[in-house]
């Protein structure tokens, strides 16, 4: 049952539907993915900046936002998609991410509008509030934060556990319930320490793990320079089928490209939207065009990294069993030795760690979104989680992460749809955008009395808020 609802929704509908929305938003939007790309990288100016009190400035929203959407889809999802589509699905693969990077504006800029302000100074959003306040449906967010807690807060964060300790067994021979307590113990402490301690730690593990990752890959490229454009002809001929010898054809290369990269870059399914909120920024559209930079980062980044490293290599034979994490070992180890396939496992458990920290955050929203006074509730809910990692490091989890699946494909249902009716909205917050850009480039802010219609928090746009946020 489980195998058939998630086919069902991620082969016939979110396959189509989210394809859809990404070129929606792209064409009516004018390409805000590339009207704003340069100014994507003015973030880094602002690297090391960090709020005062509880606040997360957009940096390090930012990097949370990487540590979710990087993970291990971008070493063996990538893998997966070569295996079964042939190089073509990588073509596909940037195309969706391309796509996604306008999906991600408008998300995460209507989760910027819609925030709220809790009584710390820091903030609280996400798709469960736009829905409540931008359609003024409470029941739809109930759904959504409900499908949140149980597919991040607790499936995908017991199947990263699981994921981390059979790789460290493997790769290392530790014993999977020391790797267990040992993740269960360090993301405790870093998770009751609350969101600011979240962002703090995942603004030193997110940088270290994609930098090295992308040197690596940097590497790897170096010594076959040569090779590098006969690969990339081979990925554009397999995408349009001239290579259909070397892929399972056109139809595969797209299939496999566009359901990895959407699901490597979480783009429309209301998870990343969760993260851009808590920031504390000048105006909406700030927010969305960073986020839109981290699904640039996610799938133009680091899963052109992944394929490079096994294109590149002698290891990848069309048609091969070989394929998942297993295939990227190989083929790092075929380029620099063995010690290659320890990188990977050490890869995978940084990716993994940033990932369980993000998927805890997004359990406490959840759990806001029902009551903004619920200490106690979250404190039970991380304490749950710490027991679940260090209990899920030693079970088969197959089962639940089917379930997990099958639910964050009807938590994207619930988003895409909110989004398509809020996209009026969405496209006033562009437009404001754009406005408040060409009065003052280095600092827009929004000019909350243009939407007196909406149910805006009145203090999470008040002037002194956005004074600080450009201060």
């Amino acid at each position: 049952m489980l195998a058939t609802l998630t086919n069902l929704l991620w082969d016939y509908v979110l396959l189509y539907v989210l394809v859809a929305i990404g070129l929606w938003f792209s064409v009516a939007s004018g390409f805000v993915q590339f009207r704003y790309f340069g100014r994507m990288f003015r973030i880094f100016r602002h690297a090391f900046k960090h709020q005062s009190g509880s606040q997360i400035s957009s940096f390090q929203a930012l990097i949370l936002s990487v540590a979710g959407r990087v993970g291990g889809g971008n070493i063996g999802g990538v893998a997966v998609a070569i295996t079964l589509g042939g190089p073509g699905a990588v073509f596909w693969m940037w195309v969706i991410g391309l796509m996604g990077m306008a999906t991600s504006f408008f998300e995460c800029s209507l989760a910027q509008l819609f925030k709220t302000s809790e009584a710390d100074g820091s903030f609280r959003g996400g798709p469960a509030f736009y829905i409540a306040r931008g359609l003024k449906l409470r029941w739809p967010g109930y759904l959504f934060s409900v499908l949140l807690l149980v597919t991040f807060g607790f499936g995908f964060n017991a199947f990263q556990s699981y994921a981390v300790s059979t790789s460290m067994y493997e790769a290392f021979g530790i014993p999977t319930f020391v790797s267990g307590l040992v993740l269960a113990a360090v993301l405790g402490f870093t998770i009751f320490g609350g969101v600011k301690r979240i962002a703090e730690v995942a603004e030193v593990v997110v940088p270290v793990m994609a930098i090295g990752y992308i040197l690596i890959a940097i590497v790897v490229i170096a010594l076959h320079i040569t090779e590098v454009p006969g690969v990339l002809v081979l990925i554009v001929e397999s995408a349009f089928g001239f290579n259909e010898a070397i892929a399972g054809g056109i139809g595969a290369a797209v299939a496999m490209g566009v359901r990895r990269g959407l699901f490597s870059n979480e783009a429309g399914l209301g998870s990343a939207p969760n993260v851009a909120a808590v920031a504390t920024v000048g105006h909406p559209g700030t927010q969305g065009v960073v986020q839109a930079f981290s699904v640039f980062i996610d799938t133009l980044i680091l899963c052109s990294c992944t394929a490079f490293v096994i294109l590149l290599s002698g290891v990848y034979q069309p048609g091969a069993e070989t394929g998942g994490v297993e295939l990227t070992q190989i083929a790092l180890a075929d380029h620099v030795g063995a010690w290659g396939q320890y990188f990977v496992s050490v890869a995978l458990l940084l990716f993994a760690f940033s990932s369980m920290i993000y998927n805890s955050f997004l359990g406490e929203n959840s759990i806001e979104f029902f009551h903004k006074e619920a200490k106690l509730a979250i404190n039970v809910f991380r304490g749950l989680v710490v027991a679940l990692v260090a209990w899920a490091a030693v079970q088969d989890l197959s089962t639940i992460f089917s379930f997990a699946d099958a639910t964050m494909g009807l938590l994207a249902v619930v988003n895409l749809v909110a989004l398509a009716f809020l996209f009026k909205i969405g496209k006033r917050v562009l437009d404001d955008f754009a406005d408040a850009v060409r009065h003052n480039p280095d600092h827009p802010v929004l000019e909350a009395s243009r939407f007196q219609d909406l149910d805006l928090d009145p203090r999470a746009w008040s002037p002194e808020t956005t004074r600080e946020a450009i201060d």
